[in-house]
């Protein structure tokens, strides 16, 4: 008896075995549920607002941007203006507002004191991308001697870019 018990267990097992490998009982009305991979899942749960980063480590070997910027600035309009109104003490200096501030000088040659502002807001090289400010003792400057610095920042930015395009 112990032998026939075996066997009825042993083809018992086959027979439920067969039975799940070809569908018997299962239902023909369902379907299967698609589920997002695992990569997915989780960038959804660390960005829940789908702000997931774009960029990749490979993005350190691409192409760089305009080196010719400090800051949100043009660097040659900023050292433009410290070599032309290197003759004025510089009181405060910040690269990235892209403003330098200068107590009061006389420039080579002239008589009168000036102080200037100096605001570089862009970081192209355009006339648009520089206001300056001079002040005298007695008031602001003339509309004629701001003009003739800007000029000359901006003549002396584009020979340092041509000195630097050399290189």
């Amino acid at each position: 008896m112990g032998m026939s018990r075996i066997l009825m267990g042993v083809g018992l097992a086959i027979v439920l075995l067969v039975q799940s490998g070809c569908g018997f009982g299962s239902n023909p009305g369902t379907t299967s549920v698609d589920t997002p991979p695992a990569s997915e899942i989780l960038d959804e749960i660390q960005y829940p607002n789908g702000d997931a980063p774009t960029s990749t480590v490979w993005d350190l070997f691409g192409a760089r941007g305009d080196q010719g910027q400090i800051g949100a600035v043009n660097k040659y309009i900023w050292n433009a203006s410290l070599d032309t109104l290197d003759f004025l003490p510089v009181q405060t200096v910040d690269p990235f507002t892209g403003v330098i501030t200068t107590g009061f000088g006389t420039p080579p040659g002239g008589g009168r004191s000036y102080r200037a502002t100096i605001h570089v807001s862009d970081p192209a090289l355009d006339a648009r991308s520089l206001n300056v400010a001079l002040m005298t003792k007695s008031g602001p400057a003339s509309a004629a001697s701001v003009r003739a610095v800007e000029d000359a920042i901006l003549t002396r930015a584009r020979q340092l870019r041509a000195q630097d395009s050399r290189l």
